[in-house]
């Protein structure tokens, strides 16, 4: 099993949505984002320069999630795993978007799409 580094609940009120009242209003939305690199030369150093400096890191997703709105949530998802991707030592992402104020006509704790991405 690979190495791995979470950043769980990050959080913003934003504007992704299809429908009007969502890009009016905006909502809540939470990202966990799991990174799967080598952390072993970082370990052996003691060097924060050779793994991927999650406070950085939540703050580009942060830019993502409150930044130009998307209609689907798997959208904003590819745009969360690409900026993860960009960090040369991080060989796979996994990101979930969660909606928990989604407007489902039913009573619901969350809706979430997860997407798994790695290097080519």
């Amino acid at each position: 099993m690979p190495d791995r580094i979470a950043v769980r609940g990050l959080r913003a009120h934003a504007y992704h949505g299809v429908y009007d009242l969502e890009r009016e209003r905006g909502q809540d939305f939470r990202v966990d984002a799991v990174l799967e690199l080598d952390t072993a030369p970082a370990a052996a150093g003691d060097d924060l320069e050779r793994t991927v400096n999650y406070a950085e890191l939540a703050q580009r997703l942060y830019a993502v999630l409150t930044g130009e709105p998307v209609n689907l949530l798997e959208t904003l998802a590819q745009r969360l795993a690409d900026v993860c991707l960009a960090a040369p030592l991080v060989d796979a992402v996994e990101i979930t978007v969660h909606k928990p104020e989604a407007d489902l006509g039913v009573p619901f704790d969350d809706v979430t799409v997860t997407i798994r991405r790695q290097r080519a």
